[in-house]
């Protein structure tokens, strides 16, 4: 039997990512959910998954919002309102601007928010992804610090979790993206022994919120309905695909 791994990140992110990723969670086919502790909406979508088979990890963001520490201690990582530096300011930067000790306060904070909305720890430790090779290494420092199963990110091939390798496969933001064509790709492909095919989403609705912060929004709607399209799961089924958690992940 193959094996396949469907995550979802940026639960927290908003109420309508919260509701599509319960769905995708509650009818589809998403195990592991990534939740970004830092966001007012946070607490929301845990609630609305917290009691079905999933694993819960911790989606460390410094993008989007408001950090959890004081803005004047981590002045590398917000702009003059206090707010998180965007995703647009990273891929702008001719280097690195996270200092590494600061990166490392607000991961600890929210890995310690994580614990407080869930009580318990992560299932896995990962970031959202901007273009700083500081905020990756205060990731590896703070998962070592506290015994996480960290998760790395790569797009050039697979990377180490537990006692194997992941490989992913970011193909969301094209133009002409099929997430059920992306997955059934991953699911066919010949991997080493070791290797898990991991399917990255980032399901839900669209909200003004959303809306009005991320670029990344039609794909959002695509994967929720991928997700919890019967014929999906009958094509998982057919082809002997079975769709596992990081908790599975030897």
């Amino acid at each position: 039997m193959k094996q396949i791994l469907v995550r979802a990140d940026d639960l927290g992110y908003s109420r309508g990512v919260n509701y599509g990723i319960m769905d995708s969670v509650r009818h589809g086919i998403v195990r592991s959910v990534g939740l970004m502790p830092n966001m007012p909406e946070a607490k929301n979508g845990f609630d609305l998954i917290k009691d079905l088979d999933v694993c819960i990890g911790q989606h460390t963001n410094i993008c989007v919002g408001k950090p959890l520490c004081d803005p004047k201690d981590i002045p590398s990582l917000v702009d003059e309102n206090g707010n998180f530096k965007s995703s647009k300011t990273y891929r702008s930067a001719k280097e690195d601007f996270v200092d590494l000790e600061e990166v490392v306060l607000e991961i600890e904070a929210q890995y310690e928010k994580f614990k407080e909305i869930t009580g318990r720890k992560p299932g896995y430790f990962e970031g959202h992804a901007v273009a700083s090779d500081n905020f990756f290494k205060g990731l590896e420092i703070v998962a070592k610090r506290h015994g996480l199963h960290y998760l790395g990110m790569s797009f050039s091939g697979p990377v180490p979790f537990k006692n194997s390798w992941m490989a992913s496969n970011f193909h969301f933001n094209d133009k002409d993206y099929d997430p059920f064509e992306t997955l059934k790709r991953m699911a066919l492909a010949d991997y080493d022994e070791n290797v898990v095919p991991m399917m990255v989403l980032h399901p839900g609705y669209l909200d003004a919120f959303i809306l009005k912060t991320s670029s990344l929004l039609k794909p959002r709607t695509l994967e929720v309905q991928m997700t919890i399209d019967p014929d999906v799961k009958q094509w998982l089924k057919d082809n002997d695909v079975q769709v596992i958690s990081y908790d599975e992940v030897k």
